[in-house]
């Protein structure tokens, strides 16, 4: 006899078991065909690129580092993000270190189900929609939520404004 349950969880992404874990509602969204662009990715699921949120790792000092969400295409401000760390040299981590500190490859990156835990901070523009898209832990799937759902799950999470101004 088979156990369904576990054949279930287990074509679940990581990002979603931990959402399950933590109460928090959420969908799985699957890609039939991969994925080759940010707007390709919002125009599948139906969204706007704003509501795609992209989860970018820092190393902020030697074996530390820190994880912002932001929504959309725009940019991070990295003299902002130096002041709020109130570090003169920041750096996005590299494609092995994300891999390392994540769990997750590039691509795939959620703030959910890492291997190892670090600062997450929320940018505001990514609260600014109600439904938003985000790293599922596995290629061409995603996890769409409401913001609100996002909050909560990160409810320990800084809301910050690193984004560069527009003009």
């Amino acid at each position: 006899m088979t156990d369904t349950s576990t054949s279930l969880s287990a074509s679940k992404p990581p990002a979603s078991l931990a959402l399950d874990s933590l109460g928090i509602e959420h969908r799985v969204f699957i890609h039939d065909k991969p994925v080759t662009s940010f707007e390709e990715a919002a125009s599948y699921r139906n969204q706007r690129p704003g509501q795609i949120v992209r989860s970018i790792l820092f190393n902020i000092r030697p074996e530390e580092y820190l994880m912002v969400l932001v929504a959309g295409p725009d940019q991070i401000d990295w003299k902002k993000l130096r002041q709020f760390v109130k570090r003169s040299r920041v750096r996005m981590a590299t494609e092995e270190e994300v891999l390392e500190v994540t769990g997750y490859r590039i691509g795939t990156v959620s703030p959910f189900g890492v291997k190892n835990q670090f600062q997450v901070l929320i940018d505001a523009s990514v609260l600014k929609e109600e439904e938003v898209s985000i790293g599922s832990g596995v290629r061409n799937m995603a996890i769409i939520m409401k913001s609100a759902d996002l909050r909560q799950a990160l409810s320990t999470s800084e809301i910050v404004s690193l984004m560069e101004e527009t003009q």
